[in-house]
């Protein structure tokens, strides 16, 4: 019996690119917690059987724990909202995870820029 090839090479990228989106509207215009504040979804993973979705956010103000808390306790209703928007069998149970990469290339580039202005002063 021949290997069967999947519907859509890149559909679980596609579903997750739906799921950023979707959810960055919802949280935007939906969501009433005044714990959340400027959130930007920087990165969504899903399972290959999309039962779980890793959502990646970034913070502009507010507090990061606060923030993934109040995300983690609205994210049956953000589901709830996403199952309108999408039109696939199985909605994945949200989890949301601060991202920290943001952080960290400010920390690089502040290294870096202490790194040249150092060597400038040698020279």
């Amino acid at each position: 019996m021949p290997k069967r090839k999947a519907a859509t090479p890149n559909r679980a990228f596609k579903v997750a690119d739906q799921i950023q989106r979707d959810l960055t509207e919802l949280i935007a215009r939906e969501l009433k917690d005044p714990r959340v504040g400027m959130v930007t979804i920087q990165a969504v993973e899903v399972t290959p059987d999309y039962a779980h979705a890793k959502i990646y956010f970034s913070l502009l103000t507010g507090d990061k724990a606060e923030t993934t808390e109040a995300l983690n306790q609205a994210a049956g209703f953000l589901r709830n909202g996403l199952f309108k928007r999408l039109h696939i069998h199985t909605v994945p149970t949200l989890h949301f995870l601060f991202d920290r990469t943001t952080e960290r290339a400010a920390d690089m580039n502040a290294l870096i820029a202490q790194a040249v202005a150092s060597r400038s002063k040698d020279e």
